[in-house]
């Protein structure tokens, strides 16, 4: 039993594996008294500090602050009421306990396969004035040690309300002595980690582009001074959703930090008439008292088996061949042919046919919307050529980018009024297109069917679901003027309701989420599809960054990586086949170059690269990840993946640039068992304790874009 209760006391005891949080009522208020490595709940806890001054809620660890009251930091919602005002106190009502984990109505989250799994803490809060009840959820796993929080309001007065504020957690900690860690990047160079030490005032990430963003992935993390992969105590906040969000980060000048995180307040209102509610996201909270590493694992594990769902979850991921960077818009029928032959020639298992397929697409300047087979590229049709690609053995995958229609289109001459726009003012395009209103029934409607006909026709297994572009003019032609605030949310609301609806109906589809690369990497899109396009920027380099910088919260199996044509298309490097096919196979592993220009001896090392990621794909997909060496510090990189049994696992090595001189390098493994044997292939026989605390020596690649990898199992 994860959650205790002392009853007199109202103290809220809530563990996880190594971890406890405690919470307590006093005076009416919900107060926050410790959040760290767990600790027995049969204690006398009553010396725990709390509350200074409860007089002052200045001073007060709040679990879920108000606005006007006193408090004169952040507060975690705000209400606009009726009269204009904006004064709102939460006291403290009821508590529910229930057995495992509830769903969230229309919106991704965490999930339990049993009620014994986890349990469920809601407390009620209310505001006596105006009638409104706030529930504040906390999810707690029995052997895992995170905590997922939600906020549901329920208006039960009588005069309506406007929500300006509703964020998904809230916790005021004692100390402030920590490094704030978030992901920061652009396009092409997305999950950058940057850490810095916390001060007075507010450090802040958000989006304010209608999805998660290349900019500012929704993760933030309060690291201890001096923490490391594995020694350090860590928090991070992770939110399920795929919008505007805000996380942020208050020192008061008393040395305590605040610690919130939601939807963004920016541009968000919500219009709560009586008896409506409101629900929202879910962010998932992870403590390690291991260091970024155990943060990581308990996230990965956690999302990768409790919020990835369908056949593909726990299934091996097939190796893929993209023709976008070998062919870009310019392809025939015969062309496609002939790189789905070489690769099926190669043992690669899946082909997909990338943009440019529908209407008049021979740019990107029109057709999006109009999802009819061009006939001029593909006179057969899409069906007869995946018929044709699945003959030679291959499965086939499909391009999409539902949410965007062009100018130049049929659907926008049909339907001018159905993107997000304002009436009267100028429509923005980026990539030359505009962004389909998804708050709206019809169009969801109608891009079900569009898509449900192309599924139902042509024998499909994987989808690429694109979006290259952020939300503008924010405005819907079918909501009143009280209800425009709500259209950032309601898109996004909107786009769950589709997806959720297409994954269910096409179960058997393999849907990759893609948002110019790594622009929507973010665990809303997990729920509905198991992987993410992780980046546009294939360089064999900056993967090593990208993909570093990604695992931090996302396991590999959502990490989609190829290997790509040199020089590179985004930068203009060259490296090594070697080390490309390395990078790549440290997710989920495919090439997107034009196969048929292979040189015999590249063709030989690509068929070595696709026999040996059959060999050890499970354990990239499905095993412990351990990052050893960090791409942002030094000219090497190194990671490896354990099995959950420690029976195998697979070390990956890489040098950027060589060095004069150079010695072999020591690195000391994780992850394994300290008593058992380990051979690994072409080295040698070594105990687990010895590669864990001496260390596996490196041999020096030989020249630039080196890389190693090595395979390990327990001895006999």
């Amino acid at each position: 039993m994860p959650i205790y209760i002392e009853k007199e006391s109202l103290r809220f005891h809530l563990q996880g594996k190594t971890t406890s949080y405690l919470m307590q009522v006093v005076d009416g208020y919900l107060v926050h008294l410790y959040w760290g490595k767990k600790i027995r709940h049969e204690q006398d806890l009553s010396h725990v500090p709390g509350v200074p001054n409860h007089q002052n809620l200045d001073l007060i660890p709040q679990e879920y602050p108000q606005y006007g009251s006193g408090d004169f930091r952040e507060p975690a919602y705000q209400v606009q009421l009726a009269d204009g005002t904006r004064i709102t106190e939460l006291v403290y009502s009821s508590y529910e306990i229930t057995e495992g984990k509830p769903t969230l109505g229309g919106l991704p989250a965490v999930y339990t396969e049993s009620n014994e799994e986890a349990q469920t803490l809601t407390i009620e809060l209310k505001d006596l004035y105006t009638g409104l009840s706030v529930y504040v959820s906390y999810s707690v796993f029995h052997h895992m040690d995170s905590i997922i929080r939600s906020v549901r309001y329920e208006h039960k007065g009588k005069d309506k309300l406007r929500l300006l504020r509703a964020l998904s957690m809230s916790v005021d900690m004692n100390v402030s002595e920590y490094d704030f860690v978030y992901l920061s990047g652009a396009w092409a160079r997305e999950a950058n980690i940057v850490k810095r030490p916390l001060g007075p005032g507010s450090t802040r990430i958000e989006s304010k582009r209608g999805m998660s963003s290349h900019q500012l992935n929704p993760f933030m993390a309060l690291a201890s001074k001096g923490t490391n992969e594995t020694v350090g105590e860590v928090y991070g906040f992770s939110m399920v959703y795929s919008g505007n969000f805000m996380g942020s980060a208050e020192v008061d000048p008393h040395r305590k930090v605040r610690i919130q995180m939601g939807i963004n307040p920016f541009d968000f209102d919500w219009l709560l008439s009586p008896g409506e509610s409101f629900q929202t996201p879910e962010v998932v909270m992870v403590y390690s008292s291991e260091g970024y590493g155990g943060m990581s694992r308990t996230y990965h594990k956690l999302y990768r088996t409790r919020l990835a769902r369908g056949k593909y979850r726990d299934k091996e991921r097939p190796i893929l061949v993209n023709n976008w960077e070998a062919t870009y818009f310019n392809f025939t029928a015969d062309k496609i042919e002939d790189i789905a032959k070489a690769g099926a020639d190669l043992g690669i298992e899946l082909f997909v046919l990338d943009d440019g397929w529908f209407g008049k697409r021979n740019d990107d300047t029109t057709s999006l919307g109009d999802w009819t087979v061009d006939r001029n590229k593909l006179p057969n049709g899409l069906t007869d050529l995946a018929e044709k690609i699945n003959q030679k053995g291959l499965q086939f995958g499909l391009w999409v980018e539902p949410e965007m229609v062009s100018p130049d289109s049929d659907l926008y001459r049909s339907h001018p009024d159905w993107c997000l726009h304002a009436e009267g003012r100028r429509r923005t395009l980026a990539r030359t297109q505009l962004v389909l209103d998804l708050s709206r029934p019809e169009v969801r409607d109608y891009l079900y069917q569009a898509l449900s006909d192309i599924f139902e026709s042509v024998p499909i297994s994987y989808i690429k679901w694109d979006m290259n572009r952020g939300l503008s003019e924010i405005a819907s032609a079918a909501a009143s003027p009280e209800h425009q605030g709500e259209i950032a949310h309601r898109y996004v609301l909107g786009l769950y309701d589709l997806l959720a609806k297409l994954t269910t109906k096409f179960p058997y589809i393999l849907f990759e989420s893609c948002a110019s690369g790594g622009g929507r990497f973010d665990p809303g899109m997990l729920y509905y599809m198991p992987q993410t396009w992780t980046s546009d920027n294939t360089d064999a380099v900056e993967r090593l960054k990208i993909q570093y910088g990604t695992s931090l919260v996302y396991p590999a199996s959502a990490i989609g990586a190829h290997v790509s044509a040199v020089p590179n298309h985004q930068l203009g490097r060259s490296t090594l086949l070697s080390m490309r096919g390395n990078v790549a196979m440290s997710g989920n592993f495919g090439y997107e170059l034009d196969l048929t220009k292979f040189s015999e001896e590249e063709k030989e090392e690509v068929r070595a690269q696709v026999s040996q990621y059959k060999r050890f794909r499970s354990l990239v997909q499905q095993g412990e990840q351990f990052r050893l060496l960090s791409p942002f510090e030094g000219n090497e990189a190194s990671w490896m993946f354990v099995s959950a049994d420690q029976s195998e696992a697979i070390l990956f090595y890489f040098k950027v640039l060589a060095e004069p001189y150079a010695l072999p390098s020591l690195i000391k493994l994780q992850g394994l068992d300290p008593e058992a044997a380990y051979d690994i292939e072409g080295t040698g026989t070594y105990g687990g304790d010895l590669l864990m605390n001496v260390g596996l020596t490196i041999p020096v690649p030989h020249g630039d874009f080196g890389s190693h990898v090595f395979y390990m199992k327990k001895g006999g």
